[in-house]
C-alpha cells in the first residue's frame, strides 16, 4: 500500500501539472513579461502566505498540525523584503488583492482556524512546492531580470535554514506519512489539496488576465 506522502503526490499530480503550466507562469518564465508582472505576482503570494503564518502560532500545540510548523519554512519576512526592492518601501500602501486571492487567503485561514488537517493540506501544498519549483523561478526571475543571486526580489525563494533541502523533504514526507489521521480525513485531505491547487491556478489565470500577452 502506498504511503499518505505518495498518495498525495499522485492524487494531485494532474492538478499539479496545471498550476504549473499555466500561461501567466509560462509567460514569465518564459522571459515574456515585465518585472512588474513578477512584482504583482509576488504581492499575491504575501496575501497567501499571510494567511499561513499569521494562523501557524496557535497551532504548534495542536498534535495533527503542530509538528508541520517549521520556523525555516516561513516566508513572510522574506516576501516583505523583496516587495520593498519590487515596489519601494511604501508598497504596503498600494498592495492589492486579486478576488481570486482573497478566495485562496481566506480559504488557508478558514482552514488554520477551524480544520487543523485542512490547514497541514495547504502547508503542503505551498512550502514542498516552493522547496522544489520555486528555484526554478528564482533562477529564471535572476537571469531576466537581473537580481542579485539569492539576493532582494528573489529572497522569497530562498531557504536559508534548511542546507539540505533533500533530506528535509524526506522528513516532511515522513511527517505526512505519520499524520494523526484516520483513512476518512486522510481522503478530505487530498481533496483540500486538489482545492489548494484550484485556488492557486485561478490566481494565475487572473494573473494572465491582467498582463496578457498582446498579440
Amino acid at each position: 500500500m502506498d504511503s499518505f506522502s505518495t498518495l498525495l503526490r499522485t492524487a494531485t499530480h494532474e492538478h499539479h501539472e496545471e498550476a504549473n503550466t499555466s500561461s501567466f507562469m509560462t509567460d514569465l518564465l518564459g522571459g515574456r513579461l515585465g518585472v512588474d508582472a513578477f512584482a504583482r505576482y509576488t504581492e499575491q503570494l504575501w496575501f497567501v502566505y499571510e494567511a499561513l503564518e499569521s494562523g501557524a502560532a496557535r497551532l504548534t500545540s495542536d498534535p495533527v498540525a503542530g509538528p508541520f510548523i517549521r520556523p525555516e519554512l516561513m516566508r513572510l519576512a522574506s516576501l516583505e523584503r523583496d516587495l520593498d526592492h519590487l515596489r519601494g518601501p511604501g508598497w504596503r500602501a498600494s498592495l492589492s488583492a486579486l478576488p481570486s486571492t482573497l478566495a485562496y487567503a481566506d480559504r488557508v485561514r478558514e482552514c488554520a482556524e477551524t480544520w487543523p488537517a485542512g490547514y497541514v493540506a495547504h502547508h503542503y501544498t505551498r512550502y514542498l512546492g516552493d522547496l522544489a519549483g520555486g528555484q526554478v523561478v528564482r533562477d529564471k526571475a535572476e537571469r531576466t531580470w537581473g537580481f542579485a543571486k539569492k539576493g532582494d526580489g528573489v529572497r522569497f525563494y530562498v531557504f536559508e535554514e534548511i542546507t539540505n533541502p533533500a533530506a528535509f523533504k524526506r522528513e516532511y514526507r515522513g511527517l505526512l506519512d505519520g499524520i494523526r489521521a484516520d483513512e476518512l480525513e486522510k481522503q478530505r485531505v487530498v481533496a483540500e489539496c486538489k482545492r489548494a491547487f484550484v485556488l492557486n491556478t485561478a490566481v494565475f489565470q487572473a494573473l494572465a488576465e491582467e498582463f496578457p500577452l498582446s498579440a
